[in-house]
């Protein structure tokens, strides 16, 4: 089981991408959204100050609807697809995956027995903070993700 803790969230300014995607389309997806928001946050002199993320707004199923980007410095105006939105602030259960990306949902699954054992009710926006870089960490036994589950 997961390492799982409530935290107090910040708001975050980010740069994003939002759209409704089906899942097997999901890989590509974030490959354009990250390199069109890096795109739009250099042109406006901001600074990434996290990880590339994906906030979900509701339960994911066939589709998805998120948004991926990156926290960034200062609020970076609309560009093409890129969009400015806020991580929010607030209570939250957190959670590191440690594995491949298709066994988040073990990770979910611990998330939602522990809320339920400590009387949380999950917001319906939860976000993954991606810590580990694929192309520099190839083995994604190693990848680690950062899950944030907000409480309603």
């Amino acid at each position: 089981m997961s390492d799982i803790h409530v935290v107090r969230t910040t708001a975050q300014h980010t740069a994003v991408v939002r759209a409704q995607v089906p899942v097997q389309d999901l890989p590509a997806f974030f490959e354009r959204a990250y390199g069109e928001v890096l795109a739009a946050v250099r042109a406006h002199r901001a600074v990434p100050v996290g990880p590339p993320f994906a906030l979900y707004h509701g339960m994911p199923g066939a589709t998805v609807d998120l948004e991926a980007g990156f926290p960034v410095s200062t609020e970076v105006p609309a560009s093409g697809e890129v969009v400015p939105g806020t991580l929010p602030a607030g209570e939250a259960v957190e959670a590191v995956h440690v594995g491949p990306y298709d066994r988040l949902r073990d990770t979910y699954a611990d998330v939602e027995r522990w809320m339920a054992e400590h009387h949380l009710t999950p917001a319906a926006q939860m976000w993954e903070s991606y810590l580990s870089d694929p192309q520099r960490e190839p083995d994604p036994a190693g990848w680690r993700t950062l899950v944030v589950v907000p409480t309603a």
